[in-house]
Formats: structure tokens, sequence, C-alpha cells
């Protein structure tokens, strides 16, 4: 299994490096050298992975008919996360320096706006209900952004406050990209649905990893251990965690969280042990990529699917 999807990412990686190269000749410069240098940084390609995935498993049979559509949602995911850097004042990414933390701020921007047009540019190519699942899909990961932006330092926030964010920025792409694949490999809009909800899940649950290894530290992280603490991101461990305290814990939570400190972090550990905060989040995060196997039932047997599950079950050991 390992193999099989270390080869498609493989073919992901060179195609790619391919289109960067190919606008370089263009005459695309410096915007396309920065841009190209976060988008060939590494990352898991989980994205386009899943698109090509999905195509088969929908009974797709020309893999040069899908491509284009995971390389479009690969260049806009790299777009939301150099515009996401620039937000957070993130100095790196992936384990490398941030485009506006190297060229500077309007450059990161204008990087991130060049990787969106690339995006729609390989997406403009299908027909226009695909055009208009990534057009809504871009559209709700900006009202998810905004969202999380009212959110910052809000101790108010709310389990669906964080989870209305999650499936605007985070699953939705999972989610319209597999929809997508199914419909351009033919199938009906009913059976195509079974695949946003197979995304929207698996997104879901790929995300509440992220928050526990935030926390926990992980070097695949590619940012400091606690980035989204610093940055005042009301994860779910934190939110659970201050719903269930009370006087003084849920005080020195608060303050923890309002202003925190590096030194601080044993002792939110602590807080969050306290009320079994991390465990809710990995039941939570068992549920989720339940609902998304189970996404696939209707489908049949093969190797696209096995590949799919395995995903699945990468995701929910990430955080062991």
């Amino acid at each position: 299994m390992t193999e099989a999807l270390t080869r498609l990412q493989q073919r992901v990686n060179e195609s790619l490096s391919a289109l960067i190269q190919s606008e370089l000749d263009l005459g695309g410069g410096e915007v396309v050298q920065e841009a190209g240098r976060v988008l060939l940084a590494g990352g898991k390609r989980l994205r386009p992975l899943l698109i090509l995935l999905a195509y088969e498993l929908a009974g797709g049979k020309d893999e040069e008919e899908i491509f284009p559509l995971a390389m479009a949602f690969e260049f806009i995911h790299t777009a939301t996360l150099v515009h996401d850097d620039i937000a957070d004042e993130a100095e790196q990414r992936r384990g490398i320096q941030t485009i506006h933390a190297q060229a500077g701020l309007a450059k990161g921007i204008i990087a991130g706006d060049w990787l969106f047009v690339q995006g729609f540019g390989l997406g403009g190519r299908y027909d226009e209900t695909i055009v208009k699942l990534m057009a809504q899909c871009c559209a709700n990961i900006a009202i998810a952004e905004f969202h999380q932006l009212d959110h910052v330092l809000n101790l108010a926030t709310t389990p669906e406050d964080y989870l209305d964010i999650v499936r605007g920025k985070t699953a939705g792409p999972f989610a319209a990209g597999c929809q997508a694949a199914g419909l351009v490999a033919g199938l009906e809009p009913e059976a195509a649905s079974a695949l946003n909800i197979f995304g929207m899940e698996l997104g879901i649950a790929f995300q509440l990893v992220d928050d526990l290894l935030d926390l926990r530290g992980d070097e695949r992280m590619g940012k400091p251990r606690g980035a989204d603490v610093y940055e005042g991101k009301m994860t779910l461990p934190l939110i659970h965690a201050l719903t269930l305290s009370h006087g003084p814990h849920r005080a020195r939570l608060a303050s923890i969280i309002e202003d925190f400190e590096d030194e601080q972090f044993d002792e939110l550990m602590q807080l969050l042990e306290r009320s079994s905060s991390l465990e809710y989040a990995e039941i939570l995060v068992r549920t989720h990529l339940e609902r998304a196997q189970n996404a696939l039932a209707q489908f049949p047997d093969g190797d696209a699917k096995d590949l799919m599950m395995f995903i699945t079950e990468f995701v929910m050991d990430r955080h062991a």
C-alpha cells in the first residue's frame, strides 16, 4: 500500500515540477521561483492523491483526463497556505522559510495570487459543474478564514464554530475534490455525493489530528510546536477544556491561552489532560474516519478503494 501511494505521489510531484519549469521557461521569473519553492517543498499531496483515487474508484479510465484537476487543487491549496502564513506571520512552512519572510509581504501576497490563478487555469478546462464546485470551495475557504479570524483568542468559541471553520477551510477542499473527480469519471450526482461525504469526514479528522500534533509536537508539521496556541487559534482541545473546566482551573487555562509563553506549555498540557480533552479529540478522529470509510461502502472493491481506506488508517495513525 505504502509503495503504491509513494509511486502515485512521485507522479504528482513530477507533474508539479514540470508545470513550474514550464512557467519558468515562459519567463515567469521570481514569482514562479518563489511560488514553486513552496509548492515543491514537500507535503503529503493528499488532495491530488485522493482526487486521482476517487476518479479511479468511480470508474474513470484515463488518468490524463483527471490529472489537471488534481494539480489544480494542489495549486489552490498551496495558495491558501501562502496567504495563511502571511495572516499568521509565520516564518516557516514545510521546514523552509515562508515567501513573505524571504521576499517580503507584497511579494508573498502576489505569489499566493499567482498560485490561485494557476489552479483555476488548470481547473477551468472542465465543464461548468466542476468549475462551480471549485469556485464554491474557494469561496467557502474565504468565509471560513474570516470566521477563524473573528474567533482568534475568543474564549467563547463553541465546537460548532470550530467545525464550521474546519468544514470550510480544511475539509471542504477534500470533499469538493473527491466529488468533482467522481463527476469527471461519469458518476451520477447522487453517487458523487458519497465521495463528497468521504472527503468531508476525512478532512475533519485530518484537522483534528493536526490540532493534536500541534500540541504534542511533531517534526512532520514543519512548524514549531504550539504554533496554533501562539497564534490564538481556538482548536478543539482548547475549546473542550474551557467548556469542562471551572473555577480557578478555567481561569488559569484562559490566562494561559490569552497570553501564552513557551514555559507554560507543560502546565497547558496538564490542564488539557485534566479535562481529557486530547482523548476527546482522539475519539472524534476515530468517529469521523469511520464515517469516511462507511461512505465508500457503495463502491466496488479494488485497488483504488483499498488505497483510500489505507489513507484513512494513515490519518488515524498520525497522532499515535
